[in-house]
């Protein structure tokens, strides 16, 4: 399904999150390892079997919490709401509710880069049902878009013709991105 699966690790104290799980441990453990990167947080950006299948067996490898949204079905030690933070060593990773693909979607931003789970993808978005047009329209336009163009974005799956844009990059290329309105996003799916 070409999930992307991250491994972000603040370079002063070596503490790490990892945000999704994916399909295998292998890889996250040994670039953990490779890194000298203590883990504190593996984060679920929402409930899809395909981002969190091992989410329990790798934080148990790793020795780190389970994160998920407050409205997640997602068994966690941690559940976090619109604008708290997770710390690692001096960085901060602020969380973002952005409902739209799922009722329990979140996105994660460092200051510098954004990663987006299935919200927001290279070229497209994630898909939703016609109920949560409006939601997923809010978490694009209100809570992505607004963040600083040069944030680099990282998305859950890699669907696109690169694996990350920039924010004014993808929003220059993106046709979900280039509508007027709500109207005209809801016209994009007749």
């Amino acid at each position: 399904m070409a999930n992307f699966v991250y491994l972000v690790v603040d370079e002063g104290s070596r503490e790490g999150i990892v945000v999704d799980s994916g399909w295998e441990t292998g890889p996250i453990e040994k670039a953990a390892g490779e890194l000298g990167a203590k883990v504190k947080f593996v984060v679920a950006t929402h409930e899809h079997f395909d981002h969190t299948s091992t989410i329990q067996e790798l934080a148990g490898k790793l020795g780190a919490k389970v994160v998920a949204h407050e409205n997640s079905p997602i068994e966690c030690e941690l559940r976090v709401g619109d604008g708290d933070e997770l710390k690692l060593g001096g960085k901060e990773v602020r969380v973002f509710h952005t409902p739209g693909h799922t009722e329990d979607s979140i996105c994660l931003y460092d200051g510098n880069e954004v990663f987006t789970g299935d919200t927001l993808f290279v070229g497209t978005i994630g898909r939703f049902d016609r109920e949560r047009a409006e939601a997923m329209y809010t978490s694009l336009y209100d809570v992505i878009l607004r963040l600083p163009p040069a944030t680099v974005m990282y998305p859950g799956h890699d669907y696109g013709e690169v694996p990350s844009r920039t924010l004014k990059e993808e929003r220059a290329a993106n046709p979900f991105l280039m509508t007027r309105d709500f109207r005209s996003f809801l016209s994009l799916f007749s």
